[in-house]
């Protein structure tokens, strides 16, 4: 009875999907919890420091058009797992570089392998679940990053206030163990085929346009809160890594209980609505960070504003009903890279403003969540292939010969 239990889960792709997603917070949301203080207690990091490791952390995003090349060479599961690979060593090692230089160098590598296993996630997600599905089925992988990452912020709450362990220690814990995962996953699971050979080159095409400008205003600003908002909790209310990780705990713990229900409810009203609310939302946390004063209204902020980017599924969704399924891959790519063009250069642009005003920081967030609130409204009701956007509708930019065969 065991042994058809686990044929039946090693025969399921989103089971492969559930295991991938759960080893990436094991490394990334600690070195993400971790950061601010080991940069500024450890590193001496100030603001502009901080904004020019997160434009580095970024190059690889900037980059990962060319996982498309990569099609050559590997499969795409292969392709995650190696990339997850990357990431856990990674974070390992962050511990034994406290400097400047040494931060930098260990955040690009993690970052590599972070950006490059999330393009193929993606991917893989978009090909292996039917478009009735997807919502729920991509809100269930985000909650099962919760649910680790609720574990990771809640070891590292005790590693740091009750058994006082060091930085070094920490991350070679979370590195290890995102290895572990990975070691598991390619010993257990076969390799599964894909529904639809995709493309194995760039794909740009003008009907895409629209999920191309959400996607590119989505990294953006993503960025801002990513990089300022932890920065402000530990800069101007000095937060410990305790009272940070506590903050992602409750994050976590939001996305593990609600986002599957997000994503049927995204099945429900549709991609339109439930970007139209998120962005409303963001309009107005963004500007209440740049005149907050209270430590306690901040972290209520923080949390309400990692909460809206749950709605971004959405945008994933609204793509998977657009696209030709030959695409995704080639696409998922080209997106990553598309959303990290504001990233690379953004972070460092405003950690210098930050040293004038951070308040104008969060107003530029506030800017960017109204102009995607502009380009939600030309999201039709039901999008489909032919029916991408309520006006601008064009045709194809580059025609690949495969994909019209």
């Amino acid at each position: 009875m065991i042994r058809q239990s686990l044929k039946r889960l090693r025969n399921r792709p989103e089971i492969l999907l559930f295991l991938m997603a759960g080893a990436v917070p094991l490394s990334f949301a600690t070195w993400q919890a971790l950061l601010n203080n080991f940069a500024i207690e450890r590193a001496a990091f100030s603001g502009a420091e901080i904004g020019i490791l997160q434009s580095l952390r970024e190059v690889p995003g900037f980059l990962a058009f060319a996982v498309v090349f990569l099609l050559y060479i590997l499969r795409e599961q292969h392709i995650a797992l190696v990339s997850l690979t990357l990431l856990g060593i990674g974070t390992a090692v962050t511990g034994f570089f406290p400097t400047v230089l040494g931060l930098y160098l260990t955040t690009v590598f993690m970052s590599v392998g972070y950006h490059y296993y999330e393009t193929i996630q993606t991917s893989l997600s978009l090909q292996w679940v039917d478009k009735k599905n997807a919502p729920e089925v991509l809100g269930r992988i985000i909650a099962v990053g919760a649910f680790t990452s609720i574990l990771t912020f809640g070891a590292i709450w005790l590693a740091f206030d009750f058994a006082q362990l060091d930085f070094v220690i920490v991350y070679l814990i979370a590195g290890g163990a995102t290895l572990g995962i990975v070691t598991m996953c390619s010993l257990f699971f076969p390799t599964f085929p894909t529904k639809v050979k995709q493309v194995r080159h760039m794909v740009l095409r003008k009907r895409y346009w629209l999920y191309y400008g959400l996607i590119f205003l989505s990294g953006a600003r993503r960025q801002i809160f990513i990089v300022f908002a932890g920065f402000l909790m530990v800069e101007k209310f000095g937060y410990s890594v305790a009272a940070i990780s506590t903050l992602f705990l409750i994050n976590a713990t939001l996305n593990m209980l609600f986002a599957a229900r997000i994503g049927r409810l995204i099945s429900v009203v549709g991609e339109r609505t439930a970007l139209i609310f998120e962005y409303v939302g963001l309009i107005g946390v963004f500007i209440a960070y740049a005149f907050v004063e209270n430590s306690q209204i901040a972290a209520g902020l923080y949390i309400v504003d990692h909460f809206f980017f749950a709605l971004a599924i959405a945008i994933k969704t609204y793509f998977q009903k657009i696209a030709d399924p030959a695409d995704i891959a080639s696409s998922a790519g080209v997106s990553f890279t598309i959303n990290h063009i504001a990233a690379v250069v953004l972070p460092a642009i405003l950690g210098v403003l930050w040293l004038n005003s951070p308040s104008l920081v969060f107003l530029v967030g506030a800017g960017l969540a109204g102009l995607s609130l502009f380009l939600s409204l030309n999201i039709p009701k039901q999008p489909a292939p032919g029916n991408e956007v309520n006006f601008g509708r064009w045709g194809d930019l580059v025609e690949p010969a495969q994909s019209r065969s």
